[in-house]
């Protein structure tokens, strides 16, 4: 991913906004890099964005035991 720039964003319903201009994002879970045309999950609550609804899930289960 050499050249690229990390976005930050602010994530909403149902859209996110892009608070510093970038090509990706990381997976709060897995790290993995998303790039931003490929973002399809996120969360409001916890302002993170996730690479699958697997890892989306995962992640909302360990928030709210």
């Amino acid at each position: 991913m050499s050249g690229r720039v990390e976005a930050k964003l602010i994530y909403g319903t149902p859209e996110f906004e892009i608070v510093k201009g970038g090509d990706h994002v990381r997976c709060a879970v897995s790290g993995v890099v998303i790039p931003l045309d490929m973002l399809n999950y996120w969360s409001v609550e916890l302002q993170e964005a996730y690479a699958s609804g697997e890892l989306m899930t995962q992640r909302w289960v360990e928030t709210h035991r």
